[in-house]
């Protein structure tokens, strides 16, 4: 059944696995900016992107999983994607609220991975029910979440260099050339 879909699987996991390791590198990097202050942003902004690309490698692992019946990959597909359904909608709650976010962010952080969990519960029903066009569906849905957290990774990034550089300006005692973006 999933034969023909090796390949992708095994680059998409790969690159969710080596997204997810460079995410971690950088947040060590920058482990300054990491306070009691900034901890709300980290758990809205920083957490679900880890959480999504270890998604994608669960995905592409159980992918790969050699003879697997079409019962069985979407019972192991759909338990999961439920659950981080359930966790993006509470995500995506927090970013509506939150008074950093706008429209970029409320879409990317907040309602992309909602759609593209709710693919992977469509994907399921069909391939559960003999229907080989729900393995495209879950294709896009990975697709979607690794293209939009890599957009979030990078969002992530230059705010946690924006706000190092004006920790270090500050400490210096130096004005910021320019305001902190979120």
């Amino acid at each position: 059944m999933l034969a023909e879909w090796h390949e992708f699987y095994t680059l998409i996991g790969t690159a969710a696995a080596a997204l997810v390791a460079l995410l971690f590198v950088a947040a060590s990097i920058l482990a300054n900016v990491f306070t009691a202050e900034t901890a709300d942003g980290t758990r809205t902004f920083m957490s679900p992107v880890v959480f999504h690309y270890t998604n994608i490698l669960f995905l592409s692992l159980i992918a790969l999983v050699p003879e697997q019946t079409p019962a069985t990959f979407s019972l192991v597909i759909a338990v999961p994607t439920l659950g981080s359904l359930v966790y993006s909608i509470f995500v995506a709650v927090r970013v509506f609220r939150h008074a950093i976010s706008d429209l970029p962010d409320r879409l990317a952080y907040g309602c992309a991975p909602v759609v593209a969990y709710s693919a992977g519960l469509v994907a399921a029903w069909l391939v559960f029910h003999g229907f080989e066009a729900g393995l495209n569906v879950l294709a896009g849905a990975a697709l979607l979440l690794l293209v939009v957290n890599m957009r979030n990774a990078w969002d992530l990034m230059l705010s946690l260099a924006r706000r190092n550089a004006l920790k270090r300006q500050s400490a210096d005692g130096a004005a910021p050339s320019q305001p902190p973006s979120p």
